[in-house]
C-alpha cells in the first residue's frame, strides 16, 4: 500500500504516462509513479487536470481532499467499487435486528478492554499517579462486566460515555502539564493533545470508509451509531475498537517530545479557542502516521472483511 500526501500551495499536478508530475510556475519540481499508490491525500489549494482524476480512478486509487489549516475532510473520490447488492441488503436487514445490539456490545467491549490495557501499561511508568489511574481502571473494568447485560443501544452508549470520562481523565495524568490536557474536547480541540487525537480519528475514519466501500458494504448504515444524514455510521462503528490505538500513537508523540505546544497555532471559533497543527509540522506528522499505520492497516481491513462475512453468513 502506498499513500501520497500533497500539501503545497501553487502546485500544478499533471498525469504523464503512469506518473504524477508536479509543476510550480511551469517548472517540473518532481514526479511520483502510480504503481505503488492506492490513495492520494490532497491538502489546500492547488491545480490539477481532470485527466489526473480519470487516471487515478482507472487505477482504483482513492483521492481524499482535506481543507488547509484545520485539515477538515471535504470529499473522497474512488474508482470502481464493489457492487454487491446482496451484501448491502443483508446489512440493512441486520441493522434492524438483534445483530445490531450484539455487534455493538462486541465493539465497545473490545474498545474498553484496550483502554484498560493501555492504562495498565501507563500506570507502571507513572508511579506518581498510580492510585488515580488504578481507580479509573477499576471503574472501566466494572463497566465491562455490565456490557453483556444491556438490552438496548442507548444504555450501552451511557456506559461507554462513563468509561470515556474516567479513561481520558486518567490519560491527563501522564501528559506534561504544559499541554493543558484535561480530557476529551472535540470541537474545537481545546489543546494540542486533542488536536492530534481529532486528526488521528479523522484519518482512521476515512481509511475505514474506503475499506467498507471497497468490500461492498454501505458506510452510512451502522449498527451502534444510528443513521444520521451525511454521516458514515458504519465507519464510526468500526473505528471504535481502534480508538485506543490512536490514543497510544498520540501519547507516544507527546511523551517522546516529537511535538510540543509551540508546534500548534490557536484559532478562535465561536468564542472557543481551538488548537491546530502548524503547516510546517504537517509533513512530520504524516510521516509518523504512515510509519505507525503500516502495521495497523491489515487489522482494519480484516475487521471489515470479518464483518462482511458475518453479515452474509451470520
Amino acid at each position: 500500500m502506498g499513500i501520497l500526501y500533497i500539501d503545497r500551495k501553487n502546485l500544478e499536478i499533471k498525469i504523464i504516462g503512469n506518473a504524477l508530475k508536479f509543476y510550480i510556475n511551469g517548472r517540473q519540481e518532481g514526479s511520483v509513479p502510480l504503481s505503488p499508490l492506492d490513495k492520494v491525500v490532497i491538502i489546500g489549494n492547488l491545480k490539477l487536470e481532470t485527466s489526473v482524476l480519470h487516471k487515478l480512478a482507472q487505477k482504483n486509487i482513492s483521492v481524499i481532499f482535506l481543507s488547509g489549516r484545520r485539515l477538515t475532510f471535504r470529499c473522497a473520490l474512488h474508482g470502481r467499487l464493489h457492487n454487491n447488492g446482496l451484501l448491502r441488503l443483508k446489512q440493512y436487514e441486520k441493522s434492524q435486528s438483534l445483530f445490531a445490539l450484539f455487534f455493538a456490545i462486541e465493539l465497545i467491549k473490545n474498545k474498553l478492554q484496550k483502554q484498560v490495557i493501555l492504562l495498565s501499561e501507563l500506570r507502571t511508568s507513572c508511579t506518581n499517579h498510580s492510585f488515580k489511574i488504578k481507580s479509573s481502571i477499576s471503574s472501566i473494568e466494572e463497566i465491562i462486566k455490565k456490557l453483556d447485560k444491556q438490552d438496548n443501544i442507548d444504555s450501552l452508549r451511557g456506559l461507554e460515555g462513563g468509561a470515556a470520562n474516567r479513561y481520558f481523565k486518567a490519560l491527563s495524568f501522564v501528559l506534561p502539564n504544559s499541554l493543558n490536557f484535561k480530557g476529551r474536547v472535540k470541537r474545537p480541540p481545546g489543546d494540542p493533545v486533542n488536536a492530534l487525537l481529532s486528526l488521528g480519528y479523522t484519518m482512521l475514519h476515512f481509511e475505514m470508509v474506503r475499506e467498507i466501500e471497497v468490500i461492498g458494504l454501505d458506510p452510512v448504515i451502522g449498527f451502534y451509531h444510528c443513521f444520521e444524514y451525511g454521516r458514515e455510521s458504519l465507519a464510526c462503528d468500526l473505528v471504535e475498537p481502534f480508538r485506543p490505538d490512536i490514543d497510544r500513537f498520540v501519547l507516544n508523540i507527546f511523551r517522546e517530545k516529537i511535538f510540543k505546544k509551540n508546534d500548534f497555532f490557536e484559532s478562535n471559533e465561536n468564542g472557543s479557542k481551538g488548537y491546530y497543527l502548524k503547516k510546517n509540522k504537517r509533513k512530520q506528522y504524516f510521516d509518523k502516521y504512515e510509519e505507525w499505520a503500516v502495521d495497523q492497516r491489515p487489522k482494519w481491513r480484516e475487521q471489515v472483511r470479518i464483518l462482511a462475512w458475518r453479515v452474509l453468513n451470520g
